[in-house]
């Protein structure tokens, strides 16, 4: 733990690595609580419960020392059952172990098999950082990807092997598989995502929890009632709610960079279809009202063309009336005669 191998030490990138963790866990949901253990030294220690207070975590780091051999398995069994002692039952279970040394004769595969059924079987997700020399992570390799085929349950759990380099440890956690989904950060990241302006624009709502939990805390929950909203309405209108979650789902993208912008783009859309739609009313209707022609002379309308053609309209619409009329009375004078006939026709003959 003490190589310099990485930077600057295994074990200072480690403690770098766990403050990485928390951050990302403590900023995905308020609730979420991280405790802290060692797996060497006599015996593995509980040094801090789970908690939110990253103050704890700091200083259990500070007064950890490298000493003794890692015992991987008790170091497992001791983690589930400080997680089984959890307050809040509700919380999902999640072992991150990190193995930067041999872990054998301690840890046989089938020991390791056998303990990963129990914690299965108990809901506890275990993801594994192996880290070292590469002799080291070749060794370790065989028995930890066994274990964790073992304790798999949904693709809930992770083998991450880093191998020593010019990268730190904490930018390969973030960008590996162990925190993909918490802040929003994707699996398939580089290593580099952790600095530079591209890390900016891969976050939820495009806001980094880690600057501005507040904020985005507030888009999540935005997020959730909305869509609490569109299932509410997919049993009224299903129509309705799935062009409304076709919608949601292109809000997060804009939702913080966006601004004001994003909230009002929907209401200018509306308000430029009506007017594209007034604007096609009143072409057809200029088109229509067009009976004659008409001549246009450096911008001068000849008016008495005009007055013409409105005379010979109001001529046309006159004679349509009176056609109109005749045919009203025309169709009153047949019914009525067709009544009288109906009525001569049911009467009795005269004796």
């Amino acid at each position: 733990m003490r190589n310099g191998d990485y930077t600057p030490t295994r074990f200072a990138s480690q403690s770098d690595a766990v403050n990485v963790i928390f951050g990302r866990k403590t900023n995905a949901n308020p609730e979420n609580t991280v405790g802290l253990m060692t797996s060497g030294g006599k015996t593995p220690q509980v040094l801090v419960t789970p908690t939110t207070d990253i103050g704890k975590i700091l200083s259990g780091l500070h007064g950890t020392q490298v000493s003794g051999e890692a015992d991987i398995i008790t170091s497992l069994q001791v983690a589930q059952l400080a997680l089984k002692h959890r307050q809040n039952k509700n919380q999902r279970q999640r072992i991150i172990a990190f193995v930067g040394s041999p872990i054998k004769p301690k840890a046989d595969e089938k020991s390791l098999v056998k303990l990963a059924k129990k914690l299965k079987k108990n809901n506890v997700a275990v993801d594994i950082v192996s880290f070292g020399s590469e002799e080291e992570i070749d060794d370790n390799d065989g028995t930890l990807r066994a274990f964790v085929d073992a304790v798999q349950s949904g693709e809930n759990s992770h083998l991450v092997t880093v191998p020593a380099g010019a990268n730190l440890l904490s930018d390969a956690i973030v960008s590996s598989a162990i925190l993909a989904g918490e802040s929003g950060l994707p699996g398939e990241f580089g290593a580099g995502d952790a600095s530079g302006s591209g890390a900016q624009n891969n976050f939820e709502f495009g806001v980094d929890p880690s600057l501005d939990p507040e904020l985005a805390m507030a888009l999540r929950m935005s997020l959730e009632e909305e869509q609490a909203r569109i299932a509410a309405q997919a049993a009224q209108n299903p129509a309705a709610a799935g062009a409304a979650s076709s919608t949601l789902t292109s809000i997060p993208e804009n939702a913080a960079s966006g601004g004001a912008g994003a909230a009002t783009a929907a209401p200018n859309l509306m308000d430029q279809d009506d007017e594209d739609a007034e604007l096609a009313q009143a072409l057809l209707m200029s088109q229509q009202d067009q009976g004659g022609e008409t001549k246009v002379d450096d911008e001068d309308v000849d008016m008495d063309a005009a007055d013409d053609e409105d005379e010979d309209g109001d001529e046309d619409e006159g004679e349509e009336e009176d056609d109109d009329e005749e045919a009203i009375a025309k169709a009153i004078e047949m019914s009525m005669a067709e009544e009288e006939q109906k009525k001569a026709e049911q009467q009795p003959p005269k004796k």
